[in-house]
């Protein structure tokens, strides 16, 4: 397999768009200098949870429906020769195969992988410390979390969760970019500086890439792919989050982050070594014998990288009018969507992953006590009571301070 060239000829499209639906929105168009109050949204306003939307589809499949059906859902793909492995906590993706050093089989299964959206969530963490002293005398700090909160915001990256309609693209790295490209570090292509391409070249395409790794003899590669949401404003979500968080009086320690799971993907060539990256047993033994401090640099040196590929879903875009235009919701729409449902689970000092039941259940008057015995009501109102007011003194007393 000889190396193949990159022909001026090439597509010189920037990206390949998948479901998207050009000039498409399920809101109005957003502008920047709006000075109109963002009007909130109601909760059957929402697109499903992103596993119903997957759910409600597979099964409305199976009915007779005059109307077009839902299109298949994205799934992972299968690869039956390959050795695979899935991070528990991020959701990254790894695979060892020899038919995916097959250039087709290689670029054919990095779309497929495009079109499952990444997993971005808000988190909010609320810790204090608190200083004891041990049954010897001895004076130990703890750290104790108040409430740890999770929102998804994967459904926001959809105009129609249930039909997959989204402005997602996949693309390649600019020439100008830093990246791996067949190589350990990160680097430009030739030719290129930072602002300035001299030269001109078009940058390669997807399957000029996937060329380019099968025609490698590096005796560790591994093609990368990355997913990652784009156009949303974190810095504003998160300060607007932390006041929030602040307005209930909190003296804690905060922390915002935006987490995104299910990003990153990572096809390996087929090697004894590679598989051996991917066993759990044997990176536990490396791990507790601190053989991992010779095995990873000697990985890292070893290893020939082409991070080139990246799906991009957009939470928002810039249309050719310059307005800014979003996919489903606004960010000011989304805070006043979640933000009393925010608020509730900070006083409660929960521990969990918000969803639409929360959402409900904010914006609901509470259901009255009704158990059928008269005893067992009073003592439940007299406890929701009490819950209500200890909220009360926190938000006028302070609560969560370091002690």
């Amino acid at each position: 397999m000889g190396k193949p060239s990159i022909q001026d000829s090439k597509l010189a499209a920037d990206a390949i768009s998948l479901h998207s639906n050009p000039g498409e929105s399920s809101r109005d168009t957003y502008h920047d200098n709006d000075e109109l109050d963002t009007p909130e949204m109601a909760v059957d306003d929402l697109p499903p949870n992103y596993d119903d939307a997957l759910v409600s589809s597979e099964a409305a499949s199976l009915l007779p429906s005059s109307s077009a059906p839902a299109p298949a859902a994205a799934t992972r793909p299968y690869v039956a020769d390959g050795t695979f492995l899935e991070d528990a906590n991020t959701g990254a993706l790894f695979w060892v195969s020899k038919s995916l050093e097959d250039p087709n089989r290689l670029e054919s299964h990095i779309r497929q992988l495009a079109a499952i959206p990444p997993r971005p969530y808000m988190k909010l963490v609320g810790t204090h410390s608190e200083t004891r002293k041990d049954s010897k005398g001895k004076t130990e700090k703890h750290t104790i979390t108040d409430f740890d909160i999770s929102i998804e915001l994967t459904p926001y990256l959809y105009s129609d969760a249930q039909y997959r309609r989204s402005w997602t693209q996949l693309r390649t790295v600019e020439n100008g970019e830093k990246a791996r490209r067949g190589t350990i570090l990160k680097k430009r292509a030739p030719g290129s500086n930072q602002s300035i391409e001299v030269g001109g070249d078009p940058k390669p395409t997807l399957k000029e890439w996937c060329h380019l790794y099968a025609a490698s003899h590096a005796g560790l590669k591994a093609f990368t792919l990355q997913r990652m949401m784009v156009g949303f404003d974190e810095e504003l979500v998160k300060k607007r989050l932390r006041t929030l968080v602040n307005d209930t009086n909190y003296r804690g320690h905060v922390r915002v982050d935006l987490v995104t799971k299910d990003s990153l993907i990572e096809c390996y060539n087929e090697a004894r070594t590679n598989r051996w990256r991917l066993t759990s047993w044997i990176q536990w033994l490396f791990m507790l014998t601190l053989m991992f401090i010779f095995s990873w640099p000697y990985l890292w040196l070893r290893t020939k990288r082409w991070e080139v590929a990246i799906a991009e879903w957009p939470f928002s875009r810039i249309a050719e009018s310059g307005a800014k235009e979003y996919v489903s919701i606004s960010e000011d729409q989304w805070y006043n969507l979640w933000g009393r449902a925010i608020c509730k689970a900070v006083l409660e000092k929960r521990q969990t992953e918000l969803d639409q039941s929360d959402l409900r259940r904010a914006q609901e008057a509470e259901p009255a006590l009704n158990t059928g015995n008269a005893t067992v009501d009073g003592a439940l109102g007299i406890f929701r009571a009490g819950i209500h007011a200890m909220n009360e003194v926190n938000r006028h007393l302070g609560w969560g301070g370091d002690c």
